[in-house]
């Protein structure tokens, strides 16, 4: 069972990347796939997931309008489009799987299958 995420650059301000979060050993058929990151000396955070049972989406304050997620159940691929990136988007990204409550989405320890990270930086 493993995630792989990919995607990540450098890029300005403004700018955009896609995410890519892959998954082999396991279907994505009724998990939350979320996207987390986690800038240095900060916690990791939620920023936006899909639940692939009825496509359901989530999005932090910070990225709402600016990022889509997206999924290719045939691809067993899970996108993050990242648009108008601003500096304090840097970090680094993780996708996870999980099946947890609505109330928890955001909460790291409620996902049992964690994508190695891609690293995310945008110069202003």
């Amino acid at each position: 069972v493993q995630l792989q995420a990919s995607g990540g650059g450098s890029v300005q301000t403004g700018g955009s990347l896609r995410l890519s979060c892959t998954a082999s050993g396991f279907t994505f058929d009724n998990y939350v796939i979320q996207w987390f990151r986690q800038a240095p000396g900060k916690e990791r955070e939620g920023v936006s997931c899909i639940t692939t049972s009825d496509g359901d989406q989530y999005y932090a304050d910070s990225v709402k309008g600016r990022f889509a997620i997206s999924t290719d159940s045939a691809k067993n691929t899970v996108y993050l489009q990242m648009n108008r990136l601003k500096p304090e988007d840097t970090a680094v990204y993780y996708c996870a799987a999980g099946r947890p409550i609505i109330s928890a989405l955001s909460r790291p320890a409620m996902y049992g299958y964690w994508g190695q990270g891609t690293q995310v930086t945008v110069s202003s």
